[in-house]
C-alpha cells in the first residue's frame, strides 16, 4: 500500500506561512496532481513529502509509516525534477544505474532494472550516450527511468514537462499517463498549468496562498468549482466574470447588469433568493456562449461587439465588449463574423455558475 496522508501539515519560513493547515490523503495507485499559481505552495507541500523540506507542524504519512522524520532516501520514494537533474559526465545507463549502486544492489540486478525501464521508455538505444548528446524529451525520459528503477512505493514530479516545448509537452502527458497505467504506483505531481492537471490527474488538488482551495476530479472541478478562483484558474480559456445585481420581476429572478438582464434558471432560484437586491458575480464558461439564432429566448440572450477574432482551426474563439464587460465565447469554426460587428450572444442557462461577491464561495 502507498497511500499518503498529510494531517494538518503547516510550512513557515520565518513568519511567512507558505502552506496552511494541509489535509489530505492520496490513495493507493492514484495519481494526484496539485495545480495553482506560483507561490500557492504547492512545490513547498511536495518537497515536505519527499522530505528535502521540514514541516513546521502536523503529520506526514506514506503507507503505514510516520515520516516526518524519516530522510528522504529511507521513505521509498522517487523523485523527478523539473530541471532533470542527471549527472552530463555519465552514460545514459549509468545515470539511471547510479541510485541502484549506490544501494550496493548486485550487478545483474541492476542490469535487469535498468533494460526493463529503458524498454519500457524506449530508450535502449541512447543507453550509452552521455545526456549532452540528448533532446529535451530523451533527457525527460533517461530522469524518468531513473526513478523507475527504484521501484519505488511512490513517485513525486515536480514540474517535469515545463522546459519541453508544447508539442512534446502533450505527448509526454500522454506517455506519463500510460507509464502509471503500466506501473500502476501511486503519484504526485505538481504542475502550475491547469490543462496538464485536468489531463492527467486521478483527482486534482487547487491551491491558492499555501491553502487547498478544493480537492477532486478534474471535470467536478470544471463544473462544480467551490469558489470564483478554482473557477477561474480552472479552464481555458477563463471563465468570464460579470458582476450583476439580483432582482425579482415577473414571478422569477435576474440577472441584471447595465448591459443585459438574464432570466435566472430554475437549478439556481433557493440559492439566488436571499441575494435579491445584492450584487454577485455570474459566472460563464466560454463554450456556454454561442451566436443567437432566431428561435433564441431574449431572456437568455444578449447583444456585443467583436473586438477580436482568434480562429484556432477547430474552433473560434470572439472577443467581445458588452457594455464595461470583456467575455470571450468558444463558437463553430463555420461562424462568419467581422471585427466590431454587433453580434448577438445566446448563453446556456444551465451552465451558468453565480458565485457571492463578498467571500467568492459559488452560490
Amino acid at each position: 500500500m502507498a497511500e499518503v496522508v498529510l494531517k494538518s501539515v503547516n510550512k513557515m519560513y520565518g513568519n511567512v506561512q507558505a502552506v496552511k493547515d494541509v489535509d489530505l490523503h492520496v490513495r493507493d495507485k492514484e495519481f494526484m496532481v496539485f495545480v495553482g499559481p506560483s507561490g500557492c505552495g504547492k512545490t513547498t507541500t511536495l518537497r515536505m513529502i519527499a522530505g528535502l523540506e521540514e514541516i513546521t507542524s502536523g503529520d506526514i504519512y506514506i503507507g503505514e509509516r510516520l515520516v516526518n522524520e524519516l530522510p528522504p532516501m529511507d521513505r521509498d520514494i522517487a523523485m523527478v525534477f523539473q530541471n532533470y537533474a542527471l549527472y552530463p559526465h555519465k552514460s545514459v545507463y549509468d545515470n539511471m544505474a547510479f541510485g541502484l549502486r549506490m544501494r550496493k544492489f548486485p550487478k545483474p540486478e541492476i542490469e535487469k532494472r535498468v533494460k526493463d525501464a529503458a524498454d519500457i521508455l524506449d530508450i535502449e538505444m541512447l543507453l550509452h550516450r552521455k545526456p549532452r548528446q540528448l533532446s529535451g524529451g530523451q533527457r525527460q525520459r533517461v530522469a524518468l527511468g531513473r526513478a523507475i528503477v527504484r521501484h519505488p512505493q511512490l513517485f513525486l514530479f515536480d514540474e517535469p514537462l515545463s522546459n519541453l516545448d508544447a508539442k512534446l509537452r502533450v505527448q509526454m502527458r500522454v506517455e506519463l499517463k500510460r507509464l502509471h497505467e503500466r506501473l500502476e504506483t501511486t503519484a504526485v505531481y505538481v504542475t502550475h498549468d491547469q490543462v496538464e492537471a485536468m489531463t492527467l490527474g486521478d483527482r486534482v488538488v487547487v491551491m491558492k496562498d499555501g491553502l487547498v482551495q478544493q480537492v477532486g476530479e478534474p471535470l467536478e472541478l470544471y463544473n462544480q468549482p467551490k469558489n470564483k478562483f478554482v473557477a477561474g484558474f480552472i479552464g481555458s480559456p477563463a471563465m468570464n466574470f460579470v458582476e450583476i445585481s439580483i432582482a425579482a420581476e415577473s414571478g422569477g429572478l435576474w440577472a441584471n447588469n447595465a448591459a443585459f438582464q438574464i432570466k435566472v434558471p430554475p437549478a439556481k432560484l433557493e440559492a439566488l433568493r436571499p441575494k435579491v437586491g445584492k450584487q454577485v458575480t455570474l459566472g460563464i464558461r466560454p463554450e456556454a456562449l454561442q451566436i443567437a439564432n432566431g428561435s433564441t429566448p431574449v431572456e437568455s440572450s444578449f447583444q456585443a461587439s467583436v473586438e477580436v477574432i482568434e480562429p484556432l482551426g477547430s474552433e473560434i474563439l470572439l472577443n467581445v465588449r458588452c457594455g464595461t464587460n470583456d467575455m470571450v465565447a468558444r463558437v463553430d469554426p463555420s461562424i462568419r463574423v467581422k471585427l466590431h460587428e454587433n453580434i448577438r450572444l445566446a448563453l446556456d442557462p444551465a451552465r451558468l455558475q453565480f458565485f457571492d461577491s463578498d467571500c467568492e464561495l459559488a452560490l
